[in-house]
């Protein structure tokens, strides 16, 4: 015979659910509520509390609360109860003026409100304005850029290339390819102070250029390894020869699924008349202005981090060397990037982007 206190049941409204999962998808804000929202969507699906505690490690008067809460108070139940303290001494019309100003109106020198400019005009100490841009997520020094794709056939690229990345031919290979073009061979004009205890590593500001290299890169998007070749160009005669390479490294059983960008050199008559000669290769051009679909791109931001941008190469062959190097430890330790969005959720994000740019009057 059951003893102890009956368990509430809850059960959930289709809003109240949408609204849950949104707050449970929080990545670093409010946590907190985001922890009691999952806590919620779990007790829903009609488990105990015990068994909700052990998959959470929570304990169980903790979901025993939060569930009690909701059931009687709903989604108000899971917010912060008031606290006691000093009343407060901003108003809401305050609040609302700074968050106004914020976003609708910039200062007269300059382009964009700064913390003191805004407590100078609103009559506010400058803590009590960095709490309120805090709070509503403000962030006016901040500036980041986007670029939209004007591709008439931009779904169908965006299909045809994640689904590559998805579900991949049987019996093919799909690489990623491109060019990094112009990689400077660049020696600060002093000696590099290093990295001490409290103090950061120090480099000149200006440097010397020793000449530049381009190179040729081709990702296997199932393994994580990569086919590199050198070229002190990148033209047409180069793209042939990196294709020459690629298909003398890869099984003759196999067809090729090479995803590449819109570069000229990609669409001449000479490509054309390889690929009508070597009928196992297929192109799949990503869409204008979306270079992002290509996971070579991800591959080369790596190299520029980790190899690149903070070393010394006194000549382009102490570059490439260096460049090799990194390829090779690629090889040997492959660590192959997992795509996960679906091409509907990444239509879907980029209509919501869409229709926020419309609204806004652009």
């Amino acid at each position: 015979m059951r003893t102890g206190r009956p368990t509430p049941v809850l059960t959930l409204t289709d809003e109240e659910c949408a609204t849950l999962e949104r707050w449970a998808r929080r990545p670093k804000t409010a946590q907190a509520m985001a922890q009691r929202a999952r806590i919620v969507l779990a007790c829903a699906t009609g488990k105990s509390n015990t068994v909700v505690a052990e998959q959470m490690h929570l304990t169980k008067q903790c979901i025993g609360k939060w569930r009690s809460r909701f059931v009687s108070k709903r989604l108000d139940g899971l917010l912060d109860e008031p606290r006691p303290g000093a009343p407060r001494t901003i108003s809401d019309a305050k609040i609302e003026r700074v968050v106004a100003l914020t976003l609708e109106s910039t200062p007269a020198e300059a382009t964009h409100w700064s913390i003191r400019s805004m407590a100078k005009r609103c009559g506010l100490s400058r803590s009590t304005v960095q709490r309120i841009w805090r709070a509503f997520a403000l962030q006016p020094h901040r500036s980041e850029t986007f670029k939209l794709s004007t591709d008439p056939l931009f779904i169908e690229k965006v299909r045809d290339i994640v689904g590559l990345y998805l579900n991949p031919p049987d019996r093919a290979l799909v690489l990623c390819v491109d060019e990094k073009s112009q990689i400077q061979a660049l020696d600060r004009t002093q000696p590099l102070l290093p990295m001490r205890p409290g103090q950061a590593e120090r480099r000149t500001h200006d440097y010397k250029r020793h000449g530049t290299t381009s190179l040729f890169a081709a990702l296997d998007a199932k393994s994580g390894k990569v086919i590199s070749q050198f070229h002190r160009r990148h033209r047409t005669l180069e793209f042939r020869k990196f294709l020459n390479t690629i298909d003398a490294d890869v099984p003759a059983k196999l067809q090729v699924h090479l995803i590449v960008d819109n570069y000229a050199t990609h669409k001449t008559a000479l490509i054309h008349r390889w690929l009508v000669k070597h009928p196992r290769f297929h192109l799949h051009f990503t869409p204008t202005s979306a270079s992002w679909l290509n996971l070579v791109e991800r591959w080369f931001a790596l190299l520029t981090e980790r190899q690149i941008k903070r070393g010394v190469h006194r000549s382009t062959q102490a570059l490439e060397n260096a460049i090799k190097d990194y390829v090779k430890f690629t090889n040997e330790h492959p660590k192959p990037f997992v795509w996960t969005k679906t091409p509907d959720q990444i239509l879907e994000t980029i209509a919501r982007f869409c229709q926020r740019t419309s609204e806004s009057g652009h």
